[in-house]
């Protein structure tokens, strides 16, 4: 009797070249961890005690599957104060974290046989969560103009097709550090608007920014609370097919708690909040109580993980620009580098012989599509106690493995 098989959109879905190296470095000891991207900064107690006061007041039933709507009046203050751009809360749909955000975007917009055009290098969750769908993702490698990345025009129009329905990037990006200027985010809607796309931004490092060429914007009406990325909110209309992905977890150190949101246009929300129902219906309610926690009280913790994530970035890259035939483009945002190393080929092979020989663990570039081969990509999230011993391993390795 034949044995059933697995989906041929599951067979596609290639095994997380981060996770495969990382099974490897849980079965050693002494691992100096750089390749997840999740900060050591604990949860502010304020959205610990907001969450356990919610289940204790009995917010522990079902929520609409849109989200609280207290919450999402929360979101649309916030982005308010952040980008000076009113939207209403219908534009809203809270979700179990960015990453179903992103599966709920694309399920709403990708069926079997449709494409879906991804800036490379990028996180690959997106560009897997596309294949799971019967879809095709079809990596646009991001061209380098000196020490920045840019996105490639040309390269975006060879890679149309008559199925292309939707184009997706990361800004600030996992895993470059990359944040788009206005021009640039300019050209990615006016390319979608000429084609006819949607256009998804993945915006969950929008508060971890130290500035670059982008216009850089200061949180307002917030004393000490730093710089912000720029948002493409602030450039389409509400008509626009533009959705925005954001989430709690980096902002707010919530990795485990699972919130996020995206923002989109009315119709868009309403079919997405429709979907959400036979996915995971909502959000966990007393969960979305502490997100409300989160935004109301979280910008002085915001600035100061930010002044302390840039202090770790500048040693680590710092270092690394010590050593011969490490080419690191600037890292505009979020807490990932995401050198190039001369002669490396084979960053899965590199990145495995650095765990074995330096105890140190990083992400292979070739995990972040084929743009990223040759590169590694080092999380700095950590603490500088595990940061410092990390990149003085890791510049040594690179040094011996070129001698």
């Amino acid at each position: 009797m034949p044995s059933p098989s697995f989906a041929p959109s599951a067979e596609r879905v290639p095994e997380s070249r981060i996770r495969a190296l990382a099974d490897v470095a849980f079965g050693m000891e002494d691992v100096l961890f750089l390749q997840f991207g999740e900060s050591t900064l604990p949860t502010p107690p304020y959205v610990v005690d907001a969450v356990n006061r919610a289940a204790q007041e009995g917010w522990t039933f079902y929520s609409p599957n849109q989200g609280l709507p207290s919450l999402r009046d929360a979101i649309v203050d916030l982005i308010a104060r952040l980008h000076g751009v009113e939207i209403g809360a219908s534009e809203i749909q809270v979700t179990s974290g960015g990453v179903q955000a992103l599966n709920l975007a694309i399920k709403c917009v990708v069926d079997p046989g449709d494409e879906v055009l991804v800036l490379s290098p990028n996180w690959p969750n997106g560009s897997a969560m596309v294949e799971m769908f019967g879809g095709r993702a079809v990596e646009v490698p991001m061209a380098r103009v000196g020490q920045r990345f840019t996105p490639d025009v040309e390269a975006m129009e060879r890679a149309l097709s008559p199925r292309t329905r939707m184009l997706l990037y990361a800004s600030p990006s996992n895993p470059l550090g990359w944040t788009a200027t206005v021009a640039e985010q300019q050209m990615l809607l006016d390319f979608t608007r000429q084609n006819g796309l949607w256009l998804l931004t993945d915006e969950v490092y929008e508060r971890i920014y130290y500035g670059g060429q982008g216009a850089v914007e200061s949180v307002q009406g917030q004393a000490g609370s730093g710089q912000i990325a720029p948002s493409i909110l602030k450039l389409c209309s509400r008509e626009d097919a533009v959705i925005v992905v954001n989430s709690f977890s980096k902002t707010y150190r919530m990795t485990g708690w699972r919130l996020g949101w995206m923002v989109c246009r009315a119709d868009f929300v309403q079919k997405a909040a429709q979907l959400n129902e036979f996915i995971v219906s909502h959000a966990p309610t007393m969960i979305q109580r502490g997100g409300e926690a989160a935004i109301a009280h979280g910008e002085d913790d915001i600035a100061a993980m930010v002044e302390e994530f840039q202090e770790r970035r500048d040693l680590c890259a710092g270092m690394l620009r010590t050593v011969p035939g490490v080419n690191l483009p600037d890292p505009e945002g979020a807490f990932y580098l995401f050198p190039r190393i001369d002669g490396i080929d084979d960053s899965f092979g590199f990145a495995l012989d650095l765990l074995r020989k330096r105890q140190v663990a990083v992400a292979p570039g070739s995990a972040f599509g084929n743009g990223g081969e040759g590169s590694i990509r080092i999380c700095y999230a950590p603490d500088m106690d595990v940061l410092k011993p990390a990149m003085e391993r890791i510049c040594d390795f690179i040094q011996t493995y070129h001698s």
